[in-house]
């Protein structure tokens, strides 16, 4: 009777061989998820998402801030609330700041592909109506984080606030924000914000295919309009503290 030998073909040592060398392609082998995240398209899927989640947070942030012209004891309430589900909360902070890790990495990696792609400047640039606020990326980027970074240390834990008081939102809020530097440092991070905002909306109608080139388009009205409002509701608040319409008296 004739003896299979070790590695031949149709022997059990072949058939192994070859089902390990399956197993060992299909690991080598980048998922469906893997290769769209690798893409230009996957990742400005990732930065219109994580956008978009970051948009409604702020508009809902803004919404919340203007309980502060309800008076001390209406804000101080409405933190209060917010803090009834601590499992809630925490998992809306974890989602935040994945939402902003991702978002950063998207812009990153998006911008490192289009420079290697087109490693030499184009000799003449056509300037479009959103590119102000597309050449300014760079620079608003950054100063968000920073802000951020400042306004947890700053609201939230109280390390540079000059006279924290745990659950006295309304003070807290009066206190930081009458110090003029801080109250200006608001200001330009809301402008920045404002940029930020109108580009990546815009950016979001053009990867949609709504966006038209005219200045009365829907899409750029619907920027506009939920820019302003964003940006008008977060300078009240400094605004309204300097002038004194907000105060602890």
């Amino acid at each position: 009777m004739p003896t299979a030998v070790a590695g031949a073909p149709g022997s059990p040592a072949a058939g192994a061989a070859a089902a390990a060398a399956a197993v060992a392609a299909e690991r080598k082998t980048p998922s469906r998820i893997a290769l769209v995240m690798r893409s230009s398209l996957g990742r400005k899927f990732v930065m219109a998402v994580t956008g978009v989640a970051l948009s409604l947070f702020v508009l809902a942030h803004m919404i919340g801030n203007l309980s502060a012209f309800s008076g001390a004891a209406a804000m101080d309430e409405y933190a209060a609330a917010l803090k009834k589900v601590p499992p809630v909360l925490w998992a809306v902070r974890i989602g935040l700041l994945a939402s902003v890790a991702l978002h950063v990495w998207a812009y990153v990696s998006l911008t490192r592909m289009s420079a290697a792609a087109r490693p030499r400047a184009y000799a003449v640039t056509a300037r479009r109506e959103s590119d102000a606020a597309s050449r300014s990326m760079r620079f608003t980027g950054p100063l968000l984080l920073a802000f951020i970074v400042y306004h947890i240390l700053h609201f939230t834990t109280g390390t540079v606030h000059p006279g924290f008081r745990d659950g006295a939102v309304y003070a807290n809020l009066v206190t930081g924000l009458r110090v003029i530097p801080v109250a200006i440092f608001y200001l330009a991070a809301m402008a920045a914000l404002g940029f930020h905002l109108f580009h990546g909306i815009w950016s979001l109608f053009q990867t949609l295919g709504w966006s038209q080139p005219k200045r009365a388009s829907l899409a750029r009205r619907i920027a506009t309009a939920f820019t302003a409002a964003v940006v008008a509701g977060f300078a009240a608040v400094p605004l309204s503290v300097l002038l004194g319409v907000l105060s602890l008296e």
